[in-house]
């Protein structure tokens, strides 16, 4: 389990990276990956929490928000938020990660049960 955990925070780490690289910095807007790595096993030590963050400033305006949220929870990914046009789940899974271990989170449960991806 250890080992497939591992592969799965790789997967991850490198869809979120990728994102941030396509979506690129300037001078008012950057990309911020967070990887929950130093408190690890502190809360839960089933969890680890990766996000891609959106800040800066535009036109005058305050730009903040989260564009992805995953965990890995008891070996699955829990995706929390997906603020992407086509879905991160679809980058999981062309990166090699089974369906059945990807967890639409932001999704009721009664929803994920229509889905091609676990339920819980």
């Amino acid at each position: 389990m250890d080992s497939l955990k591992a592969k799965y925070r790789s997967v991850v780490e490198q869809v979120l990276k990728d994102y941030a690289e396509f979506l690129g910095n300037d001078d008012q807007v950057q990309m911020q990956l967070v990887f929950d790595r130093e408190r690890v096993g502190e809360a839960s030590p089933k969890e680890t929490r990766y996000l891609l963050i959106e800040t800066g400033w535009h036109d005058g305006d305050r730009i903040y928000g989260t564009l992805l949220h995953i965990d890995i929870i008891d070996g699955k990914l829990w995706i929390q938020h997906d603020g992407t046009e086509e879905g991160i789940a679809n980058e999981l899974v062309a990166a090699g990660v089974p369906k059945d271990t990807i967890v639409l989170g932001f999704k009721s449960v009664q929803r994920r049960k229509l889905t091609e991806f676990a339920v819980s």
